[in-house]
């Protein structure tokens, strides 16, 4: 990077894994949220070195992963597969940036920070500033959500009984999941065989809740993340709901089926008002029903209460979210405040 960058207060950022569904969401994000770039590299494993992809209308070449292509990189978002980061990520690390990983490949490292900015604002958690810097992995989208629905619901009256079923979506593995989803859809209907490499069994039309041998992480892997990564980023401050993972044949999405007690009585109507707010939106048209299909593209998290139908005091909550999207925006929100501890300039 030219010293001409530096001192305009501009940093160069690289995104290895580029060309996966979160890579293209960080893209995004970075010129959306006007992220200060003096540069922006993109890097990716080797079957796709020489594809262009764009940043802000500019198109730029993927390179490899080596040391001469991260040099002077600022920050470096991980959004590659959990595998190719595990094997990588020595070599951003030697680079000297920020490292932020959307991959969860470093999150059984022991430096590593594990963070959820919207939830640590809700929750009133402030962060020492650190004196070294330490990788950060974004939490999943999906223990963001269950954290923000819960922490806002506990602050209109304390929580009795919590338990959610998660929809995860093919998306939640990468552009091979959403491949296989679509060619399983496309040979069922012209009764052909199914690839099964991604799920490991049949995903299209079909809903399912156990591990299937094969399928890397497992549903089993997958939901045991998601509640460790709510206990964390809530500082168990929170009482954990029983949660139960479901593969849903949808490309895109987390959706979440909540079923919630409280200690006192309340009406649905109070339990909106609490919700209602920064990141998530109460919706009750039919058009703004959380769903899929409208929470996409979305950065908000879309919610919906109804009493329980069974006549008991419980309530049934309904959200929706764009998890790439959540998660590019936790990912930048974490580089912003990088930003304020980062060196600008050259050191004399």
């Amino acid at each position: 990077m030219s010293s001409s960058g530096r001192q305009s207060n501009l940093f160069r950022v690289a995104i290895v894994g580029a060309a996966s569904l979160k890579g293209k969401e960080i893209r995004d994000a970075l010129v959306e949220r006007s992220f200060p770039t003096a540069d922006v590299k993109l890097l990716d494993e080797e079957d796709l070195l020489g594809q262009i992809e764009q940043v802000n209308d500019e198109p730029i070449i993927i390179q490899g992963v080596l040391p001469e292509n991260l040099e002077e990189v600022d920050f470096a978002f991980l959004t590659a597969d959990e595998p190719y980061i595990a094997k990588t990520w020595a070599i951003v690390r030697d680079s000297g940036s920020e490292i932020i990983d959307l991959s969860y490949a470093l999150e059984n490292n022991t430096d590593a920070v594990l963070r959820a900015p919207w939830v640590e604002r809700e929750l009133g958690h402030t962060r020492e500033v650190a004196l070294q810097s330490a990788p950060v992995v974004v939490a999943h989208p999906a223990a963001v959500m269950m954290a923000l629905l819960l922490a806002r619901l506990q602050k209109a009256a304390p929580i009795r009984i919590a338990s959610a079923v998660i929809g995860q979506p093919a998306s939640e593995y990468g552009r091979f999941g959403m491949d296989e989803l679509h060619d399983q859809t496309v040979n069922l209907l012209s009764f052909q065989q199914m690839p099964r490499g991604v799920f490991g069994t049949q995903a299209a039309f079909n809903l399912y809740a156990h591990p299937i041998e094969g399928a890397h992480p497992s549903l089993r892997e997958i939901e045991s993340r998601i509640v460790r990564h709510f206990r964390f980023i809530t500082r168990q401050e929170l009482s954990t709901p029983a949660v139960l993972l479901v593969q849903v044949p949808v490309f895109h999405g987390y959706t979440i089926a909540m079923y919630v007690k409280t200690e006192i009585p309340m009406l649905a109507a109070e339990l909106e008002s609490a919700l209602n707010g920064t990141h998530i939106t109460v919706t009750s048209g039919q058009d703004e029903y959380p769903s899929n299909v409208n929470a996409a593209g979305s950065s908000e998290i879309l919610a919906s209460v109804r009493p329980d139908d069974a006549g008991g005091d419980g309530f049934w909550l309904f959200a929706a979210c764009d998890n790439l999207r959540i998660s590019a925006i936790q990912a930048l929100e974490c580089a912003e405040e990088m930003v304020q501890t980062r060196p600008r300039g050259k050191l004399q």
